[in-house]
């Protein structure tokens, strides 16, 4: 090869760059599967930890790097667990806690490694999203027709008479759709209104198996971040004409979904259920040694026990584990670990507020998942999100939308610079 042939390839051999974009596009491929395995978990460790892991390490292995923006974030993850293994000194059977905490890692490794590739390129913020939607909408058809029972087996994908798709619990499939359902009413408010048919079925999919999961905890989620993101889009829009686009399109939308509500209430096993699910009270929450005396007892306990009690201790102790996000990082982490998760909580909701309503390419899906996390932590109040998949998803998009401003901002620096010297 020539000298002028190796200098125009950018200093490499001639066909170089395009096998360098040829492995970036397969890569960016993996990532997607990745996101689509996350809507079937059905046990742990899921073919997500499995697929996940093996990227991480040839992504890392190729280059991948971590900027000053996201290492306080694998900083603060690491402490996290770290201060989660030592629980297991107190722990008299400590048989299932290391597989707790090597899931506990991976998913802390993996919301880095999100925030890294995702500040590498902010188009795989849309690739992502979508490997999401079409993962939630299959998972949740799974979730619905188990629910009624539309072919023999279906029931595998329910529990307690309630839809949980491919997941273990009923719990974890309902929040796991919000996010998608919020893009695809993103979509529909800011987008042509041909599309609108399309969008609007993906969006009742998603709702129907919300609905049927009978999760008080993801209705909450799903009418919270619904109305959040309206707001914060009517915050971003300055026109009249588009605030008035967005009222609206959201008013038909909440409408329509009353309908679709009204008749699933007529089947009988729908309408039964759920009057028992959404008392906001349960017999369970308030009896003796119900949820919320769980959570005063279970605080006092940890005020008592720096290192924590160790994983799932505490349901060993009453039967029914913490349902409370906050009580589990003190008696699953320690101090040390509540503390930290505390920091990470608001840390990644101030960056996030802080650079929501800047128009950059990756605003809507910035807007999205800090409204999750938002919301994750108001019903972190009733529910333990400690191992959900798709929360550390959100927690890396949010980071990963900060490293792409603070590297959007030094450009701008940088831009600025030649002329302030020239000046």
């Amino acid at each position: 090869m020539s000298t002028l042939d190796y200098n125009r390839a950018g200093g490499h051999p001639v066909g170089f760059d395009s096998r360098l974009a040829a492995v970036k596009l397969a890569g960016s491929g993996l990532i997607a599967f990745g996101v689509f395995l996350s809507g079937f978990v059905i046990s742990e460790p899921a073919p997500y930890e499995l697929i996940m892991v093996i990227q991480i390490g040839i992504w890392f292995l190729l280059g991948l790097k971590i900027s000053r923006t996201v290492a306080p974030l694998l900083v603060m993850m690491l402490t996290f667990n770290m201060s989660g293994m030592f629980s297991m000194f107190v722990m008299k059977d400590m048989s299932e806690a290391p597989m707790y905490f090597a899931v506990s890692t991976f998913l802390a490794l993996s919301s880095v490694f999100y925030a890294a590739i995702i500040e590498n390129d902010h188009r795989r913020l849309n690739l992502i999203f979508k490997a999401w939607v079409i993962a939630a909408i299959i998972t949740s058809l799974l979730g619905v027709l188990g629910y009624f029972n539309a072919f023999p087996g279906s029931h595998v994908f329910t529990r307690y008479n309630r839809a949980m798709g491919a997941f273990q619990d009923p719990n974890v499939f309902g929040p796991y759709l919000v996010a998608p359902l919020l893009y695809l009413l993103y979509r529909l408010l800011t987008g042509p209104l041909i599309k609108a048919p399309l969008l609007i079925a993906g969006i009742l999919i998603l709702a129907l198996g919300i609905f049927l999961s009978f999760s008080r905890a993801a209705w909450g989620l799903l009418i919270f971040a619904g109305i959040a993101l309206v707001i914060v889009m009517l915050l971003k829009e300055r026109t009249t004409a588009f605030r008035f686009k967005i009222l609206a399109i959201a008013g038909g939308a909440a409408i329509f979904l009353v309908l679709a509500l009204a008749i699933a209430l007529q089947f009988p096993q729908v309408s039964d259920l759920f009057t028992n699910r959404a008392k906001l009270v349960q017999d369970y929450d308030g009896a003796r040694l119900g949820r919320f005396e769980r959570h005063k007892i279970g605080f006092l306990m940890a005020m008592e026990r720096p290192l924590g009690l160790g994983p799932m201790a505490f349901g060993k102790i009453f039967g029914e584990d913490e349902h409370n996000i906050w009580l589990k990082t003190l008696t699953t982490y320690g101090w040390l670990g509540a503390i930290t998760y505390q920091i990470m909580i608001w840390s990644t909701l101030w960056f996030g507020f802080r650079y929501m309503l800047r128009e950059r390419p990756w605003q809507a899906y910035l807007m999205i998942a800090w409204v999750m996390i938002l919301g994750h932590a108001i019903i972190g109040n009733v529910i333990d999100t400690d191992h959900w998949r798709h929360f550390y998803l959100l927690l890396g998009i949010v980071w990963g939308c900060v490293a792409l401003e603070h590297r959007f901002i030094r450009s701008q620096r940088r831009a600025r610079s030649p002329a302030d010297n020239a000046a």
